[in-house]
């Protein structure tokens, strides 16, 4: 497979590896149900994505982000800069010297790519993520997700048709007169963590959408009015009796191409008759049904939309072009039993992304829950108010929207697990996270805390064998009798991996126990 090669690519393939591990605190949380699930991380979102693993590798059914789009404008609004400060640093860090010599385009994918790799081990193996950008570095997102989850796995470029109006820019940024092309669409790129595991709703086409999308002023018994495209196909030229709900028989060429065919087929929504196919329910339904990678403004809104939206919740045009609800809504649904998934939004923006999850919640009874990471100082002010907001509600008299209800924690990036200056491990960490940690360095699983009753340096139970990690902050700990003495009948297991500072049992001993000593902090793996 080809590969895209720029400079100071060799400095971030592997970077998310030396991404340290840092503890998220939580500040407070919205609502009345601590813990809910629904999170806000402030901080930047290469830490917050590596903080987020221990718990969350291979659990995220649904990611969607809307990353710089490095247009080359300098006047960029929030996060979307590649010459951020922050981003400076960061590469200059992470690159070194050759810094200076990358082009606009080398910094986006030098930035991009790690982050894209740790979003790859959090998708879980049925999930797909939805990449957001315009033709700038459509070209080089598409080599590096080849890359980082495989051509294979490659569903669709989705095209949002973004703008009805053309655009009056008709002059560039050097001043030099445009070639008179509106660009009214953008790209929102979709892979699979697996292809074969992948499963699309084709249903998330709700019946109050066909009612109010599409109407049949003058009655047509074949029903409301739909574009062609899809479905035409010269070379499927039978006639077909299509039957509507009303039981009326239709006969007509109706163009229907095979792979249409298939799919209402397989969905039960039509059936062989007599060399004929009938139809079971509206034509309009089962048509639409099929998902299309052709996004239109009327069914998923424009980006006009998205900034009145915002403009009404948060009684201010203060942020530049949020998504529309109803896009995220449908991206959030697309996938197949999703209404209990975990959806993460690591550009989280103005956190339509949650909007979106809690408004489908409120419609459905679902139990999806959100992560959104934000690395802008406006994280609170913004994009948890605007949560905030949607939770209770928001607007006056007739444009009044009930709340959604529903709860949220807000977090920022802490302590890092492991001193950066003596390698060992931080004090100041919270004591439960490096616990996760430890847990998940072992067995790439999530962690459960163990029960109340359990021993009380008892990480877990995994595949017959128990893990323990004998640690106090502030004092050197010691694997020998004393300790041993303290496990009861509860703790028996095949295996037994023990964390300590030291260990004064003897080898023989250990082997004929089934115990395995692993010193702290060297034995513990840097993820």
């Amino acid at each position: 497979m080809p590969t895209l090669n720029w400079i100071g690519k060799e400095k971030v393939v592997t970077h998310h590896n030396d991404v340290p591990f840092r503890v998220l605190n939580r500040k407070y949380t919205f609502g009345d149900t601590p813990n809910s699930g629904n999170m806000i991380i402030h901080g930047d979102n290469l830490e917050a994505l590596k903080a987020l693993l221990p718990e969350y590798e291979g659990r995220i059914k649904c990611i969607y982000i809307d990353p710089p789009y490095n247009t080359g404008e300098e006047k960029w609004t929030y996060n979307d800069n590649v010459n951020d400060p922050s981003i400076r640093k960061w590469l200059g860090e992470v690159v070194g010297k050759e810094t200076d010599d990358l082009t606009r385009h080398d910094k986006w994918l030098c930035m991009m790519y790690p982050r894209l790799v740790l979003l790859y081990k959090l998708l879980a193996d049925d999930g797909a993520i939805f990449i957001s950008l315009d033709d700038n570095e459509i070209a080089n997102l598409r080599c590096i997700c080849n890359e980082i989850f495989g051509i294979s796995n490659f569903i669709t470029d989705f095209i949002w048709h973004k703008k009805i109006r053309p655009s009056n820019k008709l002059v560039d940024k050097e001043g030099n007169a445009s070639l008179g092309i509106s660009a009214n669409t953008e790209h929102i790129v979709c892979y699979a963590k697996k292809k074969e595991h992948l499963l699309f709703n084709i249903d998330s086409i709700s019946e109050e959408y066909i009612k109010t999308t599409y109407r049949n002023p003058d009655k047509d018994p074949r029903g409301p009015w739909r574009t062609a495209p899809l479905w035409a196909d010269s070379n499927t030229n039978k006639e077909k009796t299509l039957i509507l709900d009303d039981g009326t028989e239709l006969t007509k060429k109706w163009f229907v191409n095979q792979e249409t065919l298939n799919l209402l087929y397989a969905n039960d929504l039509i059936y062989k008759a007599k060399g004929s196919i009938s139809k079971k329910i509206f034509l309009s339904d089962a048509l639409g049904q099929a998902q299309m990678n052709f996004l239109d403004a009327d069914r998923f809104g424009t980006s006009e939309e998205g900034t009145k939206e915002y403009k009404l919740i948060m009684d201010s045009a203060n942020f530049t072009n949020p998504k529309s609800i109803r896009l995220l809504e449908h991206i959030v649904s697309i996938i197949h039993s999703s209404n209990d998934a975990i959806i993460l939004d690591s550009f989280a923006g103005s956190g339509t992304t949650a909007h979106a999850v809690l408004n489908l919640n409120k419609r459905d009874g679902g139990r999806r829950r959100f992560i959104l990471c934000e690395l802008g100082d406006y994280a609170d002010s913004i994009t948890a108010e605007r949560v905030r907001r949607v939770i209770s509600g928001y607007g006056n008299g007739k444009s009044r929207i009930e709340g959604t209800g529903g709860s949220f924690d807000f977090y920022e990036l802490g302590e890092t697990i492991f001193d950066p200056v003596s390698g060992n491990l931080n004090d100041n960490a919270d004591a439960e996270a490096i616990r996760r940690y430890v847990w998940f360095s072992e067995t790439n699983s999530a962690y459960v805390a163990p029960s109340e009753d359990a021993h009380p340096f008892l990480l877990g139970s995994y595949q017959h064998n128990n893990y323990y990690f004998f640690y106090i902050k502030g004092e050197e700990t010691c694997l020998d009798w004393d300790f041993l003495n303290t496990f009861t009948q509860k703790d028996k297991a095949e295996m037994y991996i023990i964390y300590a500072d030291r260990c004064v049992l003897t080898e023989e001993e250990m082997i004929r126990l089934n115990i395995r000593f692993k010193k702290i902090p060297r034995d513990i793996k840097r993820l």
